[in-house]
Protein backbone atom coordinates (compact mmCIF):
# COMPACT_ATOMS: atom_id res chain seq x y z
CA UNK A 1 0.00 0.00 0.00
CA UNK A 2 2.84 2.36 0.82
CA UNK A 3 4.33 1.86 -2.66
CA UNK A 4 0.97 2.55 -4.28
CA UNK A 5 0.63 5.71 -2.23
CA UNK A 6 3.99 6.95 -3.47
CA UNK A 7 3.04 6.23 -7.09
CA UNK A 8 -0.30 8.00 -6.62
CA UNK A 9 1.42 11.01 -5.06
CA UNK A 10 3.89 11.15 -7.97
CA UNK A 11 1.08 10.98 -10.52
CA UNK A 12 -0.83 13.73 -8.74
CA UNK A 13 2.30 15.92 -8.67
CA UNK A 14 2.89 15.38 -12.37
CA UNK A 15 -0.73 16.17 -13.12
CA UNK A 16 -0.50 19.38 -11.12
CA UNK A 17 2.70 20.37 -12.95
CA UNK A 18 1.05 19.74 -16.29
CA UNK A 19 -2.01 21.75 -15.33
CA UNK A 20 0.19 24.66 -14.24
CA UNK A 21 2.20 24.49 -17.47
CA UNK A 22 -0.96 24.54 -19.57
CA UNK A 23 -1.91 27.85 -17.98
CA UNK A 24 1.36 29.50 -19.02
CA UNK A 25 1.88 32.36 -18.58
CA UNK A 26 -0.03 32.99 -15.36
CA UNK A 27 2.10 35.91 -14.16
CA UNK A 28 4.46 38.54 -15.61
CA UNK A 29 7.37 37.38 -17.75
CA UNK A 30 10.83 38.93 -17.49
CA UNK A 31 12.50 39.58 -20.86
CA UNK A 32 16.25 40.03 -20.33
CA UNK A 33 17.92 42.21 -22.95
CA UNK A 34 21.71 41.92 -22.51
CA UNK A 35 22.36 45.47 -23.74
CA UNK A 36 21.43 48.97 -22.51
CA UNK A 37 18.34 50.77 -23.74
CA UNK A 38 18.49 52.86 -26.87
CA UNK A 39 19.78 50.33 -29.41
CA UNK A 40 18.35 47.85 -31.88
CA UNK A 41 18.05 45.01 -29.38
CA UNK A 42 16.08 47.18 -26.97
CA UNK A 43 13.74 48.47 -29.70
CA UNK A 44 13.08 44.94 -30.93
CA UNK A 45 12.45 43.60 -27.43
CA UNK A 46 10.05 46.41 -26.53
CA UNK A 47 8.02 45.92 -29.70
CA UNK A 48 7.80 42.16 -29.22
CA UNK A 49 7.26 42.48 -25.47
CA UNK A 50 4.32 44.84 -25.97
CA UNK A 51 2.72 42.49 -28.48
CA UNK A 52 3.19 39.47 -26.21
CA UNK A 53 1.61 41.45 -23.37
CA UNK A 54 -1.44 42.08 -25.56
CA UNK A 55 -1.60 38.45 -26.64
CA UNK A 56 -1.22 36.91 -23.18
CA UNK A 57 -2.86 39.47 -20.95
CA UNK A 58 0.27 39.21 -18.79
CA UNK A 59 2.94 41.91 -18.53
CA UNK A 60 6.25 41.30 -20.29
CA UNK A 61 8.85 43.30 -18.36
CA UNK A 62 11.95 44.42 -20.27
CA UNK A 63 15.05 44.03 -18.11
CA UNK A 64 18.11 45.69 -19.69
CA UNK A 65 21.31 44.13 -18.32
CA UNK A 66 24.15 45.52 -20.42
CA UNK A 67 27.85 44.88 -20.05
CA UNK A 68 30.72 42.82 -21.52
CA UNK A 69 29.18 42.86 -25.01
CA UNK A 70 26.10 41.01 -23.83
CA UNK A 71 27.79 38.51 -21.51
CA UNK A 72 26.36 39.84 -18.24
CA UNK A 73 22.70 39.67 -19.20
CA UNK A 74 23.11 36.41 -21.10
CA UNK A 75 24.82 34.76 -18.12
CA UNK A 76 22.05 36.03 -15.85
CA UNK A 77 19.45 34.36 -18.05
CA UNK A 78 21.44 31.11 -18.09
CA UNK A 79 21.14 30.93 -14.28
CA UNK A 80 17.41 31.73 -14.17
CA UNK A 81 14.81 29.17 -13.13
CA UNK A 82 13.78 27.22 -16.27
CA UNK A 83 10.05 27.84 -15.90
CA UNK A 84 9.38 30.17 -18.84
CA UNK A 85 9.10 33.28 -16.70
CA UNK A 86 12.56 34.50 -17.68
CA UNK A 87 13.24 34.72 -21.39
CA UNK A 88 16.36 36.06 -23.12
CA UNK A 89 16.90 38.21 -26.15
CA UNK A 90 19.35 35.85 -27.79
CA UNK A 91 21.90 37.95 -29.63
CA UNK A 92 24.24 36.58 -32.27
CA UNK A 93 27.25 38.33 -30.81
CA UNK A 94 26.68 37.03 -27.29
CA UNK A 95 25.90 33.44 -28.26
CA UNK A 96 27.98 32.84 -31.39
CA UNK A 97 31.00 35.13 -30.98
CA UNK A 98 31.62 36.00 -27.32
CA UNK A 99 32.48 32.45 -26.24
CA UNK A 100 35.42 32.62 -28.68
CA UNK A 101 36.47 36.12 -27.61
CA UNK A 102 36.22 35.76 -23.83
CA UNK A 103 37.99 33.13 -21.75
CA UNK A 104 35.08 33.03 -19.28
CA UNK A 105 31.88 34.53 -20.75
CA UNK A 106 29.80 33.03 -17.93
CA UNK A 107 27.71 30.62 -20.01
CA UNK A 108 27.88 27.88 -22.63
CA UNK A 109 25.67 28.87 -25.57
CA UNK A 110 25.18 25.28 -26.71
CA UNK A 111 24.38 23.77 -23.30
CA UNK A 112 22.83 26.48 -21.12
CA UNK A 113 19.93 27.53 -23.35
CA UNK A 114 16.97 26.16 -25.24
CA UNK A 115 16.31 28.00 -28.48
CA UNK A 116 12.75 29.27 -28.97
CA UNK A 117 12.67 31.25 -32.24
CA UNK A 118 14.74 33.54 -34.37
CA UNK A 119 13.23 37.01 -34.39
CA UNK A 120 15.03 39.01 -37.03
CA UNK A 121 18.08 38.91 -39.23
CA UNK A 122 19.61 41.86 -41.05
CA UNK A 123 22.88 42.79 -42.68
CA UNK A 124 25.02 45.33 -40.89
CA UNK A 125 25.53 48.77 -42.40
CA UNK A 126 28.73 50.79 -42.41
CA UNK A 127 28.00 54.43 -41.64
CA UNK A 128 30.31 57.43 -41.39
CA UNK A 129 30.11 60.87 -39.89
CA UNK A 130 29.67 63.29 -42.82
CA UNK A 131 32.97 64.94 -41.89
CA UNK A 132 34.79 61.80 -43.07
CA UNK A 133 36.05 62.61 -46.57
CA UNK A 134 34.66 59.49 -48.24
CA UNK A 135 31.40 59.20 -50.16
CA UNK A 136 31.86 55.55 -51.19
CA UNK A 137 33.37 52.41 -49.75
CA UNK A 138 36.33 52.57 -52.14
CA UNK A 139 37.01 56.17 -51.14
CA UNK A 140 36.92 55.13 -47.48
CA UNK A 141 39.45 52.36 -48.13
CA UNK A 142 41.73 54.80 -49.92
CA UNK A 143 41.43 57.31 -47.06
CA UNK A 144 42.11 54.63 -44.46
CA UNK A 145 45.22 53.47 -46.29
CA UNK A 146 46.51 57.04 -46.44
CA UNK A 147 45.86 57.64 -42.73
CA UNK A 148 46.56 54.33 -40.94
CA UNK A 149 45.23 54.19 -37.38
CA UNK A 150 43.53 57.58 -37.57
CA UNK A 151 40.01 56.54 -38.52
CA UNK A 152 38.03 55.08 -35.63
CA UNK A 153 35.07 52.72 -35.59
CA UNK A 154 32.53 52.18 -32.83
CA UNK A 155 30.98 48.90 -31.79
CA UNK A 156 28.38 48.03 -29.17
CA UNK A 157 28.54 44.25 -29.60
CA UNK A 158 31.04 41.66 -30.71
CA UNK A 159 29.29 41.17 -34.07
CA UNK A 160 30.08 44.78 -34.95
CA UNK A 161 33.60 44.51 -33.60
CA UNK A 162 34.27 41.43 -35.75
CA UNK A 163 32.75 43.19 -38.76
CA UNK A 164 35.37 45.89 -38.31
CA UNK A 165 38.15 43.34 -37.98
CA UNK A 166 36.99 41.53 -41.13
CA UNK A 167 36.84 44.85 -42.95
CA UNK A 168 40.44 45.56 -41.96
CA UNK A 169 41.56 42.13 -43.15
CA UNK A 170 39.67 42.35 -46.44
CA UNK A 171 40.86 45.87 -47.29
CA UNK A 172 44.34 45.94 -45.79
CA UNK A 173 43.51 48.94 -43.64
CA UNK A 174 44.19 49.93 -40.05
CA UNK A 175 41.21 51.30 -38.10
CA UNK A 176 41.10 52.00 -34.38
CA UNK A 177 38.35 50.15 -32.51
CA UNK A 178 36.34 52.08 -29.88
CA UNK A 179 34.05 49.79 -27.83
CA UNK A 180 30.78 50.94 -26.24
CA UNK A 181 28.36 49.33 -23.79
CA UNK A 182 25.35 50.09 -25.98
CA UNK A 183 24.44 51.19 -29.48
CA UNK A 184 22.71 54.35 -28.26
CA UNK A 185 25.85 55.97 -26.89
CA UNK A 186 27.94 54.68 -29.79
CA UNK A 187 25.65 56.30 -32.35
CA UNK A 188 25.65 59.57 -30.39
CA UNK A 189 29.44 59.73 -30.57
CA UNK A 190 29.49 58.97 -34.31
CA UNK A 191 26.88 61.69 -34.83
CA UNK A 192 29.02 64.09 -32.83
CA UNK A 193 32.17 63.25 -34.76
CA UNK A 194 34.02 61.80 -31.77
CA UNK A 195 34.20 58.50 -33.71
CA UNK A 196 34.51 58.25 -37.50
CA UNK A 197 32.59 55.10 -38.39
CA UNK A 198 30.26 52.42 -37.11
CA UNK A 199 29.34 48.97 -38.30
CA UNK A 200 25.74 49.14 -37.13
CA UNK A 201 22.42 47.38 -37.00
CA UNK A 202 20.08 49.22 -39.39
CA UNK A 203 17.54 50.07 -36.70
CA UNK A 204 20.15 52.18 -34.88
CA UNK A 205 21.06 54.37 -37.82
CA UNK A 206 18.32 54.45 -40.50
CA UNK A 207 16.66 57.63 -39.19
CA UNK A 208 20.02 59.44 -39.03
CA UNK A 209 20.91 58.44 -42.59
CA UNK A 210 17.55 59.75 -43.78
CA UNK A 211 18.17 63.13 -42.11
CA UNK A 212 21.72 63.34 -43.47
CA UNK A 213 23.40 63.24 -40.08
CA UNK A 214 25.13 59.98 -41.04
CA UNK A 215 26.35 58.71 -44.41
CA UNK A 216 25.67 55.04 -45.23
CA UNK A 217 28.51 53.58 -47.29
CA UNK A 218 27.62 49.90 -47.67
CA UNK A 219 25.27 47.12 -46.64
CA UNK A 220 27.12 43.93 -45.70
CA UNK A 221 24.56 41.47 -47.03
CA UNK A 222 23.45 39.78 -50.25
CA UNK A 223 20.90 42.50 -51.08
CA UNK A 224 20.23 46.17 -50.37
CA UNK A 225 18.23 47.13 -47.31
CA UNK A 226 14.76 48.36 -48.31
CA UNK A 227 14.96 51.13 -45.71
CA UNK A 228 18.21 52.34 -47.35
CA UNK A 229 17.59 51.70 -51.06
CA UNK A 230 20.34 54.04 -52.20
CA UNK A 231 23.07 52.28 -50.24
CA UNK A 232 24.96 49.63 -52.25
CA UNK A 233 25.90 46.22 -50.97
CA UNK A 234 29.57 45.56 -50.25
CA UNK A 235 29.68 43.37 -53.37
CA UNK A 236 28.27 46.19 -55.50
CA UNK A 237 30.89 48.48 -53.99
CA UNK A 238 33.66 46.10 -55.04
CA UNK A 239 34.14 43.97 -51.93
CA UNK A 240 32.20 40.70 -52.34
CA UNK A 241 34.05 39.07 -49.46
CA UNK A 242 32.14 41.32 -47.04
CA UNK A 243 28.70 40.31 -48.26
CA UNK A 244 27.61 37.97 -45.49
CA UNK A 245 27.70 39.86 -42.18
CA UNK A 246 24.19 39.15 -40.93
CA UNK A 247 23.24 40.00 -37.36
CA UNK A 248 20.28 38.17 -35.83
CA UNK A 249 18.20 38.46 -32.68
CA UNK A 250 15.94 35.78 -31.27
CA UNK A 251 14.51 34.40 -28.06
CA UNK A 252 15.92 31.64 -25.88
CA UNK A 253 15.17 30.27 -22.42
CA UNK A 254 17.29 28.51 -19.79
CA UNK A 255 18.07 24.87 -20.53
CA UNK A 256 15.64 22.55 -18.78
CA UNK A 257 12.56 24.60 -19.66
CA UNK A 258 9.73 22.20 -20.52
CA UNK A 259 9.01 21.39 -24.14
CA UNK A 260 5.44 22.55 -23.62
CA UNK A 261 6.62 25.99 -22.53
CA UNK A 262 9.11 26.26 -25.41
CA UNK A 263 6.37 25.29 -27.88
CA UNK A 264 3.94 27.79 -26.34
CA UNK A 265 6.52 30.57 -26.54
CA UNK A 266 7.41 29.66 -30.11
CA UNK A 267 3.78 29.76 -31.21
CA UNK A 268 3.29 33.16 -29.58
CA UNK A 269 6.46 34.62 -31.15
CA UNK A 270 5.64 33.30 -34.61
CA UNK A 271 2.16 34.81 -34.32
CA UNK A 272 3.49 38.19 -33.17
CA UNK A 273 6.31 38.34 -35.72
CA UNK A 274 3.91 37.43 -38.53
CA UNK A 275 1.43 40.19 -37.68
CA UNK A 276 1.28 42.72 -40.56
CA UNK A 277 1.73 45.76 -38.29
CA UNK A 278 4.83 44.24 -36.67
CA UNK A 279 6.31 43.29 -40.05
CA UNK A 280 5.66 46.82 -41.33
CA UNK A 281 7.14 48.55 -38.27
CA UNK A 282 10.27 46.43 -38.40
CA UNK A 283 10.61 46.86 -42.16
CA UNK A 284 10.48 50.64 -41.84
CA UNK A 285 13.60 50.67 -39.66
CA UNK A 286 15.55 48.16 -41.73
CA UNK A 287 14.75 44.94 -39.89
CA UNK A 288 13.24 41.79 -41.36
CA UNK A 289 10.89 39.71 -39.21
CA UNK A 290 12.19 36.16 -39.46
CA UNK A 291 10.41 33.74 -37.09
CA UNK A 292 11.46 30.10 -37.12
CA UNK A 293 10.91 26.80 -35.41
CA UNK A 294 12.88 26.13 -32.24
CA UNK A 295 14.95 23.48 -34.03
CA UNK A 296 15.79 25.85 -36.89
CA UNK A 297 16.96 28.52 -34.45
CA UNK A 298 19.05 25.99 -32.50
CA UNK A 299 20.71 24.90 -35.74
CA UNK A 300 21.44 28.54 -36.65
CA UNK A 301 23.05 29.20 -33.26
CA UNK A 302 25.27 26.13 -33.62
CA UNK A 303 26.24 26.91 -37.23
CA UNK A 304 27.11 30.54 -36.45
CA UNK A 305 29.00 29.48 -33.32
CA UNK A 306 31.24 27.30 -35.48
CA UNK A 307 31.55 29.85 -38.29
CA UNK A 308 32.46 32.81 -36.08
CA UNK A 309 34.86 30.69 -34.07
CA UNK A 310 36.94 30.25 -37.22
CA UNK A 311 36.72 33.96 -38.00
CA UNK A 312 37.83 34.99 -34.50
CA UNK A 313 40.79 32.64 -34.75
CA UNK A 314 41.77 34.01 -38.18
CA UNK A 315 41.47 37.61 -36.99
CA UNK A 316 43.54 36.93 -33.83
CA UNK A 317 41.04 38.81 -31.65
CA UNK A 318 40.75 37.97 -27.98
CA UNK A 319 39.23 39.66 -24.90
CA UNK A 320 40.40 38.37 -21.52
Amino acid sequence: MQGRSRVLALLLALAATGAAAEGYPERPVRFIVPFPSGGGTDAFARLIGAKLTELWGQQVIIDNRGGAQGNIGTALAARATPDGYTILLAHQGALAINPHLYSHPGFDPLLDFAAVSRGTGQAMVLVANPAVQAATLKELVQLARMTPGQLTFASAASTQQLAGELFKLATGTDLLHVPYKGAGTAVVDVLGGDVSLMFASPISIVQHVHTGRLRALAVFGPRRNDALPGTPTAAEAGYPGLGDLIEWYGVAVPAGTSQYTVSTLNAALVRVLSAPDVVERMHAVGQDAAPSTADEFAALIRADYERWGKIVKAAHVKVH
